[in-house]
């Protein structure tokens, strides 16, 4: 806990910290990284490159400072961070690395403002926040573990079979090794993978697009062409390889009432959708499911949700809009008239996901309908950020 002297020096430094806090953050990475180098097998290091992985880590920061005094809005600020993290396996003895490493590089940005007493105050808070993070991840962890089919650390999976999607999307169906159940995933969540990619170590995390407690899970993965993980998965991964993966996570879980649900999703962002879709059905809600493709080679899935729609006739709705081409309900781009027609209602529950720009006009769109913050989920594939204006 900080000090009620620490806690001042705190609040008169932190408008300072703010003002260079991205500058902290991306010298915080690469510092780390040499200084421990094993660790930079768990960063996406395009997210890196584009700064969106030291972004995020400045907007955690920041949003700490503010709610360091509330402990429950404090943990629900880190939700995604903490989902993040149990994917990954993170364990308490990571977090000094990075709290030696975060200091180290306040201290070069900073320079001589920063003095004996403000590092300590600094390096109080950061102890705070690895101490809320650490137990909320240990609870994570347990109550996975202790739920039929969960396990600890990670579980090796056989892939039991391989289906092209789209033209660029492949689904991987994910058997346990050893043969027995695995606990079932929350519709919405996503699994992290440890993946040995031609002897480079890499860890990512991929939405769950399928789960069977018999049969395991099923991730469904975008070949994007400067990646490092996706060509490899597409290219070398075969039936009878084995993947390493850690317990599921993720916070794009669907809400406890019974309103209606509009799933909205753009390109890959359709995977999370597919269980959701599947749960609010299984729930007896109303289901509104659109998704927008660039063109009838590039739709996913389009023949599971038209089978779903016949296995709930009356209770799911789908629209398939096409950017190019003819193939969907109506082509061209999502828009607020399009999603105003299908709306259900101002209680409706939306959740959205796809590429930035998407989900910004999204967003955009949903407000202006009258859908509350608090009805509008989305989650990003990525280092989470604001949604822009379109």
């Amino acid at each position: 806990m900080t000090t009620a002297a620490q806690d001042a020096i705190i609040d008169a430094t932190a408008p300072v910290v703010a003002e260079h806090l991205e500058a902290i953050t991306a010298r915080f990475y690469p510092l780390m990284f040499e200084r421990y180098p094993e660790v930079k097998t768990i960063f996406n290091q395009s997210h890196q490159q584009d700064g969106g992985q030291p972004r995020a880590l400045a907007r955690s920061v920041l949003a700490y400072v503010g709610l360091r005094k509330q402990p429950a809005e404090a943990r629900a600020a880190m939700a995604v961070a903490i989902s993040k993290h149990v994917s990954l396996g993170i364990q308490p003895g990571q977090y000094p690395i990075v709290g030696e490493c975060l200091m180290a590089a306040i201290g070069e940005v900073l320079g001589d403002a920063v003095t004996e007493d403000v590092a300590d105050a600094w390096g109080a808070l950061y102890g705070e926040l690895a101490d809320l993070l650490i137990t909320a991840e240990a609870r994570e962890y347990q109550a996975f573990a202790q739920r039929p089919g969960g396990w600890t650390g990670t579980r090796e999976f056989r892939v039991a079979d391989i289906k092209q999607e789209s033209e660029v999307i492949r689904s991987f169906h994910l058997e346990p090794v050893d043969g027995k159940p695995v606990a079932v995933a929350e519709a919405g969540q996503y699994i992290g993978l440890r993946l040995d990619v031609d002897g480079t170590i890499a860890h990512r995390h991929y939405s769950l697009s399928g789960c069977d407690a018999e049969r395991g899970y099923r991730i469904s993965v975008k070949r994007e062409a400067r990646g490092l993980v996706s060509p490899w998965l597409h290219d070398k991964v075969k039936v009878g390889d084995t993947l390493t993966a850690y317990p599921p996570a993720g916070d794009l879980t669907l809400d406890d009432g019974q309103a209606p649900v509009m799933l909205i999703s753009g390109g890959v962002g359709q995977t999370p959708m597919l269980m959701l879709a599947r749960e609010a059905l299984r729930r007896g809600r109303q289901v509104v499911y659109i998704h927008a493709a660039r063109d009838a080679a590039h739709h996913a899935f389009g023949g599971e949700i038209s089978a779903l729609g016949a296995e709930y006739p009356g209770q799911l709705t789908h629209h398939f809009i096409h950017e190019h081409g003819e193939g969907g309900n109506t082509s061209g781009l999502v828009d607020q008239a399009l999603l105003q027609r299908l709306l259900p209602g101002t209680d409706t529950q939306c959740y959205f996901v796809g590429p930035e720009g998407f989900m910004s006009a999204v967003d955009g769109y949903l407000a202006a309908l009258g859908i509350g913050t608090d009805q509008r989920h989305y989650e990003q594939f990525g280092p989470s950020r604001p949604l822009q204006a379109a």
